[in-house]
């Protein structure tokens, strides 16, 4: 079938028919375009700015570190961000002493919390040696004199000046290190009051305890402090 017009041309009609058919089709593209466009819009606008945290009082949340899942109290976590469930790079924590709970919340401008208080770090532990193992391969090897007096039951030495931990003193179990362990500040006039930290490797996970050196009077305390909180945080491990 043919058309004549426009002084005698001939022109098909099917190429009439395939200029409507190709302007349907790209007004059909156009539409879904728009549609599309409002679909992504829509769900960017109910995105939320922030993860979701928990608040306070929530119930404990299951945190992975390193592949290691803990459960921790929302009240506990001293980051708001931190306080979700799931993976997170690391857990910074703070519990009042010697119970373990977390702290009363603090009112801003208030004065610093008093020394009731333990900060507890949750990081990867990135192939870190046990803390028992790293006495005897490193830091035996910077330690200077033996300090006296020193607690019963614990050895306490300090490091040589010009090493790593110049200023720092070390502090373990005489007869086993792997049931306490503490590298500590030492005290110095005009300085914050001193502290220690004591670690725990949890699988791929390295548990951080810092503690005011004046606690090193009831180190057994400590340790057994230690081992609660080891065991409140992975309770089936514990």
């Amino acid at each position: 079938m043919v058309d004549v017009a426009y002084g005698g041309r001939v022109r098909p009609a099917r190429r009439r028919h395939s200029r409507k058919a190709a302007l349907a089709m790209a007004g059909f593209v156009a539409v879904g375009a728009v549609a599309v466009s409002a679909g992504l819009w829509s769900l960017w606008a109910r995105w939320p700015a922030t993860p979701v945290v928990a608040a306070p009082d929530a119930p404990h949340l299951p945190v992975v570190v390193a592949e290691e899942t803990f459960v921790v109290a929302p009240g506990a976590i001293r980051i708001a961000l931190q306080r979700r469930p799931g993976p997170q790079e690391r857990l910074d924590l703070v519990y009042a002493w010697p119970g373990l709970a977390p702290p009363p919340a603090q009112e801003p401008g208030a004065a610093t919390p008093p020394g009731d208080r333990v900060y507890v770090t949750v990081a990867p532990a990135a192939g870190a040696l046990e803390p028992p193992e790293r006495l005897r391969q490193i830091w035996l090897r910077y330690v200077r004199d033996t300090l006296n007096p020193a607690p019963d039951g614990l050895a306490l030495v300090e490091f040589r000046d010009g090493t790593p931990y110049q200023g720092e003193d070390l502090a373990w179990e005489e007869n086993a290190p792997e049931k306490f362990l503490a590298r500590c500040e030492r005290p110095a006039p005009g300085r914050p009051p001193a502290t220690c930290l004591s670690e725990r490797i949890v699988g791929g996970a390295v548990v951080t305890m810092r503690f005011s050196r004046e606690w090193l009077a009831d180190w057994r305390g400590v340790a057994a402090g230690f081992d609660r909180l080891v065991a409140m945080l992975r309770p089936k491990a514990g």
